[in-house]
C-alpha cells in the first residue's frame, strides 16, 4: 500500500513505516502529524485518485528531527568582466517517519 501526499508543497510517495526528509515543519521531536492532502492511494492494485484529493484520507507521522541538507554552491561568473562570486547555503529539513496511511 502506498499513497502520493502533498507535504508543504511538495509530493511524496509515501508507504508505511517510511522516512522522509521534507521541507522545514513546526514541531517538536515526537510530536505527531496528520496530512490529509492525499493525491492517490494504491491498496494492492486497488487504486483510488482523488479529484483533487482522495476525500476521508489521511497519512499519519512523526517528527523523528530537524536537520540540514548538503551544502549548495551557488558560484556566478561575468566572463571577461572579473566579476565571480561564490555563495553556498544548507537547506532545513524535517526528518519524518509515516506510521499509517487511511482511507
Amino acid at each position: 500500500m502506498y499513497a502520493i501526499v502533498d507535504i508543504a508543497g511538495k509530493q511524496f510517495k509515501v508507504t508505511q513505516d517510511q522516512i522522509i526528509f521534507a521541507p522545514k515543519m513546526e514541531g517538536e521531536e515526537g510530536a505527531s502529524l496528520d496530512f490529509d492532502k492525499v493525491l492517490l492511494i494504491d491498496n494492492d492494485g486497488n487504486v483510488e485518485v482523488g479529484a483533487p484529493t482522495v476525500s476521508g484520507a489521511k497519512v499519519s507521522a512523526k517528527i523523528i528531527g530537524h536537520v540540514k541538507g548538503d551544502k549548495v554552491i551557488v558560484f556566478k561568473k561575468k566572463r571577461r568582466k572579473g566579476y565571480k562570486v561564490k555563495n553556498g547555503h544548507r537547506q532545513q529539513f524535517t526528518k519524518i517517519q509515516i506510521e499509517g496511511i487511511s482511507n
